[in-house]
């Protein structure tokens, strides 16, 4: 059963629209169609009529008045209610032999009425008068067997017009319903998705039709949209869960501070431990600031041509002796030496690689060896850094890219959970992907950048 908006939805206008543009397409045609066909009808009856008088007029070839007389007479007498009308007639106008006592003045192909050859009612006749040895011959045929073939062919034009227009409306209708309840399910889903169901994803037929692909490009939005809220909400209770326990700390504290001020006792101390924890927490909120930033693409204007070798060389340098002075070595291998060009930001894609290095170097144990990798294939650049530490659980993966996410729940260890995120938001920035594996054991980092043919700054 069609609903009443139904018929005020765009897909039953557009039925309607194409329907009526259907429907007067089809008159025109059909006119064209019956002014053809009625041509042709009374082009073939002239030729009848040409045809009948030349047969008639081949009985007098040997000047024999009675044979003449003797055809016209049996073709009149094979005629009925004067569908045909014969009439022969001598120079004096005596009738000789034919079905009708009258003849039309016209010589030649005329139309006339019934009246012409002294018949009533109102049927008219395509005529052909002329002379046969100064005697008067005319044949007529009746227009009604013509007319009646002509008013078919309209009248089946005109029920085969009425007949799709109707199917046309119908399967408007039809359609109609159809693309209406597909809209409905689309209204349906943002209904819900506005009401805080964002889980809520629009059914897909699997036609590949428009409908379907815009269903398609819908879901992926909202799949987008509930990563970003998700993200939001989980980042939300990272900093009240990350910050809570410095703020505290910082309040007990000032607390303290204030009681040993009030005592008259010294506490430059306090007032110095306050000093750190309030950094450590301004610290949180520039990274989360700095990686919005990022994400806001604010920074690709200052893009230039870099070498990912240098950058990995003078970090390999800065870097050694940290390592060593933590029981660990660092190396570098740079096997496209100065091909190894991208476009970027120099001093965003050393904070790239000095996070990950450093991420390493905090994480792994006494005896670790970090590697770092360049080469260059097939127009892209790639940079691992490698390690054989205790590595990243397969399932933690993409966790540890969110904000202040740290794989130690009790969070006891320095770090802000934020540097991974900082990667990953310095590579989307430069449109890098980047991917951690198991390294057998340890953790892989890759990250790969298309190249350019440029020079290094």
């Amino acid at each position: 059963m069609l609903r009443s908006d139904t018929f005020r939805s765009t897909a039953f206008r557009l039925a309607l629209i194409f329907s009526g543009l259907f429907f007067v397409t089809f008159v025109i045609a059909g006119f064209l169609a019956y002014r053809i066909i009625s041509t042709d009808l009374h082009d073939r009856l002239d030729l009848t009529l040409s045809e009948t008088f030349e047969m008639i007029a081949s009985s007098y070839g040997d000047g024999d008045l009675e044979d003449l007389v003797g055809t016209v007479r049996t073709y009149a007498a094979s005629t009925r209610d004067h569908d045909r009308v014969f009439y022969f007639a001598d120079a004096a106008g005596q009738v000789l032999a034919g079905n009708v006592s009258a003849a039309p003045a016209a010589s030649g192909l005329s139309t006339v009425a019934g009246a012409a050859f002294g018949l009533e009612g109102d049927v008219r006749y395509r005529a052909l008068k002329g002379m046969i040895a100064g005697n008067t011959l005319v044949v007529a045929w009746s227009y009604e067997e013509t007319d009646e073939l002509g008013g078919l062919a309209l009248s089946s034009f005109a029920w085969a017009g009425v007949i799709a227009t109707a199917i046309a409306v119908a399967a408007g209708l039809l359609l109609a319903g159809a693309v209406k309840k597909r809209m409905d399910a689309i209204g349906g889903t943002m209904d819900r998705v506005g009401q805080g169901e964002l889980s809520a994803r629009i059914p897909l037929r699997g036609s590949g039709d428009d409908i379907d692909v815009l269903s398609g490009q819908v879901n992926a939005a909202l799949e987008r949209l509930t990563a970003l809220v998700e993200g939001m909400r989980q980042v939300s209770v990272d900093i009240a869960h990350d910050l809570k326990t410095p703020l505290n700390r910082l309040s007990i504290i000032i607390e303290g501070a204030l009681d040993m001020a009030e005592r008259g006792e010294g506490n430059s101390a306090e007032l110095v431990q306050a000093q750190n924890e309030a950094g450590r927490i301004n610290a949180t909120f520039e990274a989360l600031l700095r990686i919005a930033q990022l994400e806001s693409g604010a920074r690709r204007e200052r893009f230039t041509e870099v070498s990912l070798g240098s950058v990995l060389s003078i970090l390999a340098e800065a870097y050694e002796d940290v390592a060593i002075e933590n029981g660990q070595t660092l190396s570098l291998s740079t096997e496209a030496g100065d091909a190894a060009i991208v476009r970027g930001d120099r001093d965003l894609l050393t904070q790239l690689f000095a996070n990950l290095i450093e991420n390493a170097i905090r994480h792994a144990k006494d005896g670790t060896a970090i590697a770092m990798y360049v080469h260059r294939r097939e127009g892209m650049v790639s940079a691992r850094v490698v390690d054989d530490g205790p590595g990243i659980p397969k399932d933690e993966s993409e966790k540890v890219f969110r904000r202040l996410y740290r794989l130690e729940k009790s969070r006891s260890t320095e770090g802000t959970g934020l540097g991974l995120s900082m990667v990953k938001a310095i590579a989307d920035l430069h449109g890098a992907s980047i991917t951690l594996s198991c390294a057998n054991p340890g953790l892989a980092v890759t990250i790969n950048c298309t190249a350019t043919n440029g020079s290094k700054p």
